[in-house]
């Protein structure tokens, strides 16, 4: 990694959904450009965090809590190309070494950003079929990415309909409901005919009224997502992208393949995914 690439963004903000999930905001280097949907890498150096140079801590435990070392993880971009600061969102692995510190941040930490995006989960990639339908289909913090799209005006002016499937396993892990519900209103009433946002929420563990309840491969094969949305899931019309755990990426990828849906190769085809993780 070039460090000619590295700079320091500072946070402003930090928003705690469950013990488990987070979001935060950082500063935005005056130079950074980027893409709706991509992503980029986040570094830390735990042993600069404020929560290891409290009073409170003995020296021996600092020491063995918060490695004095520089680590990097890949972060899809929240915040709207268009923003003037960088957003996040983040599930903590208790084990994970990069997660494990990274939710000790407090407003005022500093953080690493190399400025070099990557990914190709745009919507620029498809060229055919012409845009008509998008369908977002996410679980956890896969719904980043497609935030990011739903806040560029060009999304809305592209699409006549826009489904946002956001899947988790319970109601308290369904993060930014609210201003999910806020962005036709925000952002669909700054262009002329705008796409109709569709949200789906699905919570697969617990009963959540308004909610679906199975696996995403699951509702596309019984039709419960394509009712529920109110549209067709059509292979001559439809952009899908799937963003979120592994194995729901793969499962509902070969789950489209199999009902006549391709992946988008050079421009041509329905289903884009992001694999960074």
């Amino acid at each position: 990694m070039s460090e000619d690439n590295i700079q320091t963004v500072k946070v402003l903000s930090k928003t705690t959904w469950t013990p488990n999930l987070f979001s935060f905001t950082v500063t935005r280097p005056d130079s950074f450009k980027f893409t709706a949907g991509q992503f980029v890498r986040l570094g830390v150096n735990p042993s600069k965090l404020q929560y290891y140079k409290q009073q409170d801590k003995a020296p021996s435990q600092i020491t063995d809590a918060a490695p004095d070392e520089d680590i990097y993880r890949a972060y899809s971009i929240v915040s709207s190309p268009f923003d003037e600061v960088l957003e996040f969102f983040s599930i903590v692995i208790p084990d994970g070494a990069f997660t494990s510190q990274l939710q000790h941040l407090q407003v005022g930490d500093e953080l690493l950003l190399n400025t070099m995006p990557f990914g190709f989960l745009t919507l620029a990639r498809y060229q055919k079929p012409l845009p008509e339908d998008l369908w977002l289909l996410a679980t956890g913090t896969g719904l980043a990415p497609f935030l990011s799209m739903l806040q560029d005006l060009q999304t809305w002016q592209d699409y006549e309909h826009i489904v946002l499937a956001y899947s988790a396993r319970s109601k308290e892990e369904l993060a930014y409901v609210e201003q999910i519900k806020q962005l036709q209103d925000d952002f669909g009433t700054l262009v002329d005919n705008p796409a109709r946002l569709i949200f789906v929420p699905i919570v697969t563990r617990e009963p959540m009224e308004g909610a679906l309840s199975e696996r995403l491969p699951q509702l596309l094969l019984n039709g419960e997502l394509e009712k529920r949305a109110g549209i067709k899931l059509d292979n001559d019309s439809a952009h899908v992208m799937l963003c979120g755990n592994p194995e729901m990426v793969e499962d509902t990828k070969e789950t489209l393949k199999e009902l006549g849906f391709v992946m988008n190769r050079r421009g041509e085809g329905n289903i884009a995914v992001e694999n960074y993780w």
